[in-house]
């Protein structure tokens, strides 16, 4: 019993590991979740210490927003979570959602598609959160282009926020050496997408490369944009044609490197429990 513990710990460790920089798909965490059979509810504390910056806090202007947009909200298909009480209702997540969307892509819903999950929290991401997948055409599909955004269920603060598309051309997918030192083109677009957004407190301390990955045909980097306290927010470009491709907020990678953190105590105390015993 042990040894099958300590197998699915580490298995969980290495999702973490392996998503938890360059998820930019806000539902993919809910659909591998629902898939996997791993939703739980989990203890959470309020308020959250987040960035206000990164939430919607300007009532009149998400009014105003949500009068001109005319959008169409309804469950996905692959929702089971049932949202409670305290938690935004599905309007309401998708109004924050569309704040975000506005904020960091300048994208007006109008006649858009906004298909919602409730998550009550995962193994990976312990907390409660609403995602959206936004499409313009009503049927979603793996090739459909998209917008995604990851919020907290109680307070609509941004986790994180992506946009996908499939490119009409075929460029590599393999790994670039020479950008991981040479990234000084996406450290300037990415810095200037956290100050232009308000994602950090304070000034930019520096940018320091991250990954490379790709997504369907598009080729990516994602980089982490760090500020003189300490916030991280890693942002991600297309290596094709340098299109902002989304980012993960500070409060979002705090609550995954908790979780991680946990499970490795976990799978180093079962460790060690076995060895003495």
């Amino acid at each position: 019993m042990k040894q099958k513990n300590i197998l699915k710990l580490t298995a969980a460790t290495f999702a973490v590991i392996g998503a938890g920089t360059i998820l930019f798909n806000a539902a993919a965490e809910t659909v591998m979740a629902a898939n996997a059979g791993k939703a739980e509810a989990v203890a959470t504390s309020y308020p959250v210490p987040g960035n206000p910056k990164t939430m919607p806090t300007d009532s009149a202007a998400t009014e105003e927003s949500s009068k001109k947009a005319n959008y169409h909200v309804s469950m996905d298909r692959l929702n089971t979570g049932t949202p409670t009480d305290v938690d935004l209702t599905m309007e309401e997540a998708a109004e924050s959602g569309a704040a975000h969307l506005k904020n960091v892509f300048g994208l007006d819903l109008e006649n858009a598609f906004v298909y919602m999950i409730y998550n009550p929290g995962t193994e990976t991401f312990p907390r409660a959160f609403w995602s959206g997948d936004v499409l313009f055409e009503e049927a979603q599909t793996p090739e459909s282009t998209r917008w995604t955004f990851m919020v907290d269920a109680v307070t609509g603060e941004l986790f994180n926020i992506g946009y996908s598309r499939h490119l009409d051309a075929n460029p590599s997918l393999d790994f670039d050496a020479a950008l991981e030192k040479n990234y000084g083109i996406y450290a300037e677009l990415a810095k200037k997408k956290v100050e232009e957004c308000g994602l950090i407190d304070g000034p930019i301390d520096s940018v320091e490369y991250n990954c490379q990955g790709y997504a369907g045909n598009d080729p990516d980097i994602t980089v982490n944009v760090i500020g003189i306290n300490g916030e991280i927010v890693n942002v991600c470009f297309s290596r094709y044609d340098q299109t902002f491709l989304g980012l993960i907020t500070d409060t979002s990678g705090r609550i995954s490197e908790s979780a991680l953190n946990q499970i490795l105590d976990q799978v180093f105390g079962e460790v060690e429990y076995a060895e003495c015993h």
